[in-house]
């Protein structure tokens, strides 16, 4: 390995008042300021600006993810309420979107919130569907890291447990935000364009899209393509050590339809710009699943990218992009996938080499997180003097705040 590990993360740290963190969105998706940094010269316009602002041989490419209501809670005679946090299938194998479509019963990973309160075996909560009454019972299982197993089982047998997360779930709001969720980030913590269920956290860099954008995107010849990564609830995970090396990076699912693939293979030379960090860590995963290919190192037909991959030196076997590509189309053809999946731990860094990303559109990003040491790979130095600039010119951070589109 480099010595990207030894990145201090203190490095990294920039002061944010409380009152520049954007606690609601604003009424209209496109009118978020936009930060432009291009030519190493920073300018500020409206979201609404961006096909003009994009280069005319652009690709986008988003991350169609959409966030589950993965919050329940179930209230107590006592007055107190238990907090069942949704994270993953018990069965890790389990493809998310079969996960979802089970009906009766099913088993997950989960956060429990006031657990020293659950003191039954089983809690229940009702819910209404169609004018009748239901119930949902939830038995704590085994403990797991810093979670549990919890095993569902509810009455209206006709509904899957996606539909009954839709119904007494609630979405579940990043912690910064310091507040509960409203009946409004029911729409407008999700992108328009949000597909397959299964992130507990919102690719937000997508959220100030409109259909309009879209519509000026295609007027303009400016391509968009998908993917899915379901952002888990590690996006949020401090990095509490002072060096990387001690830090576990999260891992997140991914889908990849082959039509992306070759998409990506016929406009490779264009400028492919992703749509938040969550598509940028997808791409660039795919670069090092195509050299694990080319070394024959690869054994089942599944993506599976760690922590520290890209900078291992076996693995710098210098193969371009489109040879990438190449293996990854030859190996789904051969394998007859249509869609290719797995999970990436990849953590982009500073020092990294991007080997499929251009430029990005983002938002701004907590100090001393990964988010932000992906953003500072792209930008070097920099990154002090654009979020300096945004802080000096009352740009609103985080989620709900502002966006970005970094063109290095």
């Amino acid at each position: 390995m480099t010595d990207a590990g030894s990145i201090n993360i203190n490095d990294f740290d920039y002061p944010l008042p409380d009152n520049r963190i954007a606690r609601f969105p604003l009424e209209n998706r496109d009118q978020s300021k936009l930060l432009l940094f291009k030519n190493k010269q920073i300018s500020t316009h409206c979201f609404s600006d961006l096909p003009d602002l994009l280069p005319d041989d652009s690709l986008l490419v988003f991350n169609n993810t959409k966030v589950i209501h993965a919050r329940m809670l179930f209230p107590k005679s006592t007055g107190s309420i238990i907090e069942i946090f949704c994270l993953e299938p018990a069965d890790n194998s389990m493809d998310i979107q079969l996960a979802f479509q089970q009906k009766g019963c099913c088993k997950w990973k989960c956060f429990v919130g006031n657990n020293k309160r659950w003191k039954e075996k089983i809690i229940s909560k009702s819910f209404h569907h169609n004018n009748i009454n239901y119930s949902i019972n939830a038995e704590r299982k085994e403990a797991v890291e810093n979670a549990w197993f919890i095993e569902f089982s509810w009455d209206a047998i006709n509904l899957s447990f996606a539909e009954v997360l839709d119904k007494l779930g609630v979405i579940p709001l990043p912690p910064y935000l310091n507040r509960e969720a409203e009946d409004t980030d029911n729409d407008r913590y999700q992108t328009v364009y949000a597909a397959e269920n299964g992130s507990v956290a919102a690719p937000t860099a997508g959220l100030h899209f409109t259909d309009k954008t879209f519509r000026e995107l295609k007027e303009k010849g400016i391509l968009c393509e998908n993917l899915t990564l379901h952002v888990g609830a590690g996006t949020f995970k401090p990095v509490s050590s002072e060096t990387i090396d001690q830090h576990t990076m999260h891992s997140e699912k991914v889908y990849i339809e082959i039509g992306f693939i070759e998409s990506l293979l016929q406009n490779i030379n264009r400028k492919i710009i992703t749509v938040g960090t969550t598509s940028t860590r997808t791409l660039e995963s795919l670069y090092w699943f195509g050299v694990k290919l080319h070394l024959k190192e690869s054994t089942n037909d599944e993506i599976n990218i760690l922590q520290w991959d890209a900078y291992q030196e076996k693995y710098q076997c210098g193969i371009s992009a489109h040879q990438s590509l190449k293996y990854i189309q030859a190996f789904m053809k051969e394998n007859k996938l249509q869609v290719l999946h797995g999970q990436t731990q990849m953590m982009i860094l500073p020092g990294y080499q991007f080997k499929i990303t251009k430029g990005i559109i983002t938002n701004f990003h907590q100090p001393k997180s990964t988010l932000l040491l992906l953003i500072s790979a792209m930008l070097g130095e920099k990154w002090k003097d654009i979020y300096d600039y945004a802080l000096k010119n009352d740009y609103r951070f985080l989620s709900y705040g502002d966006s970005c589109l970094f063109l290095p």
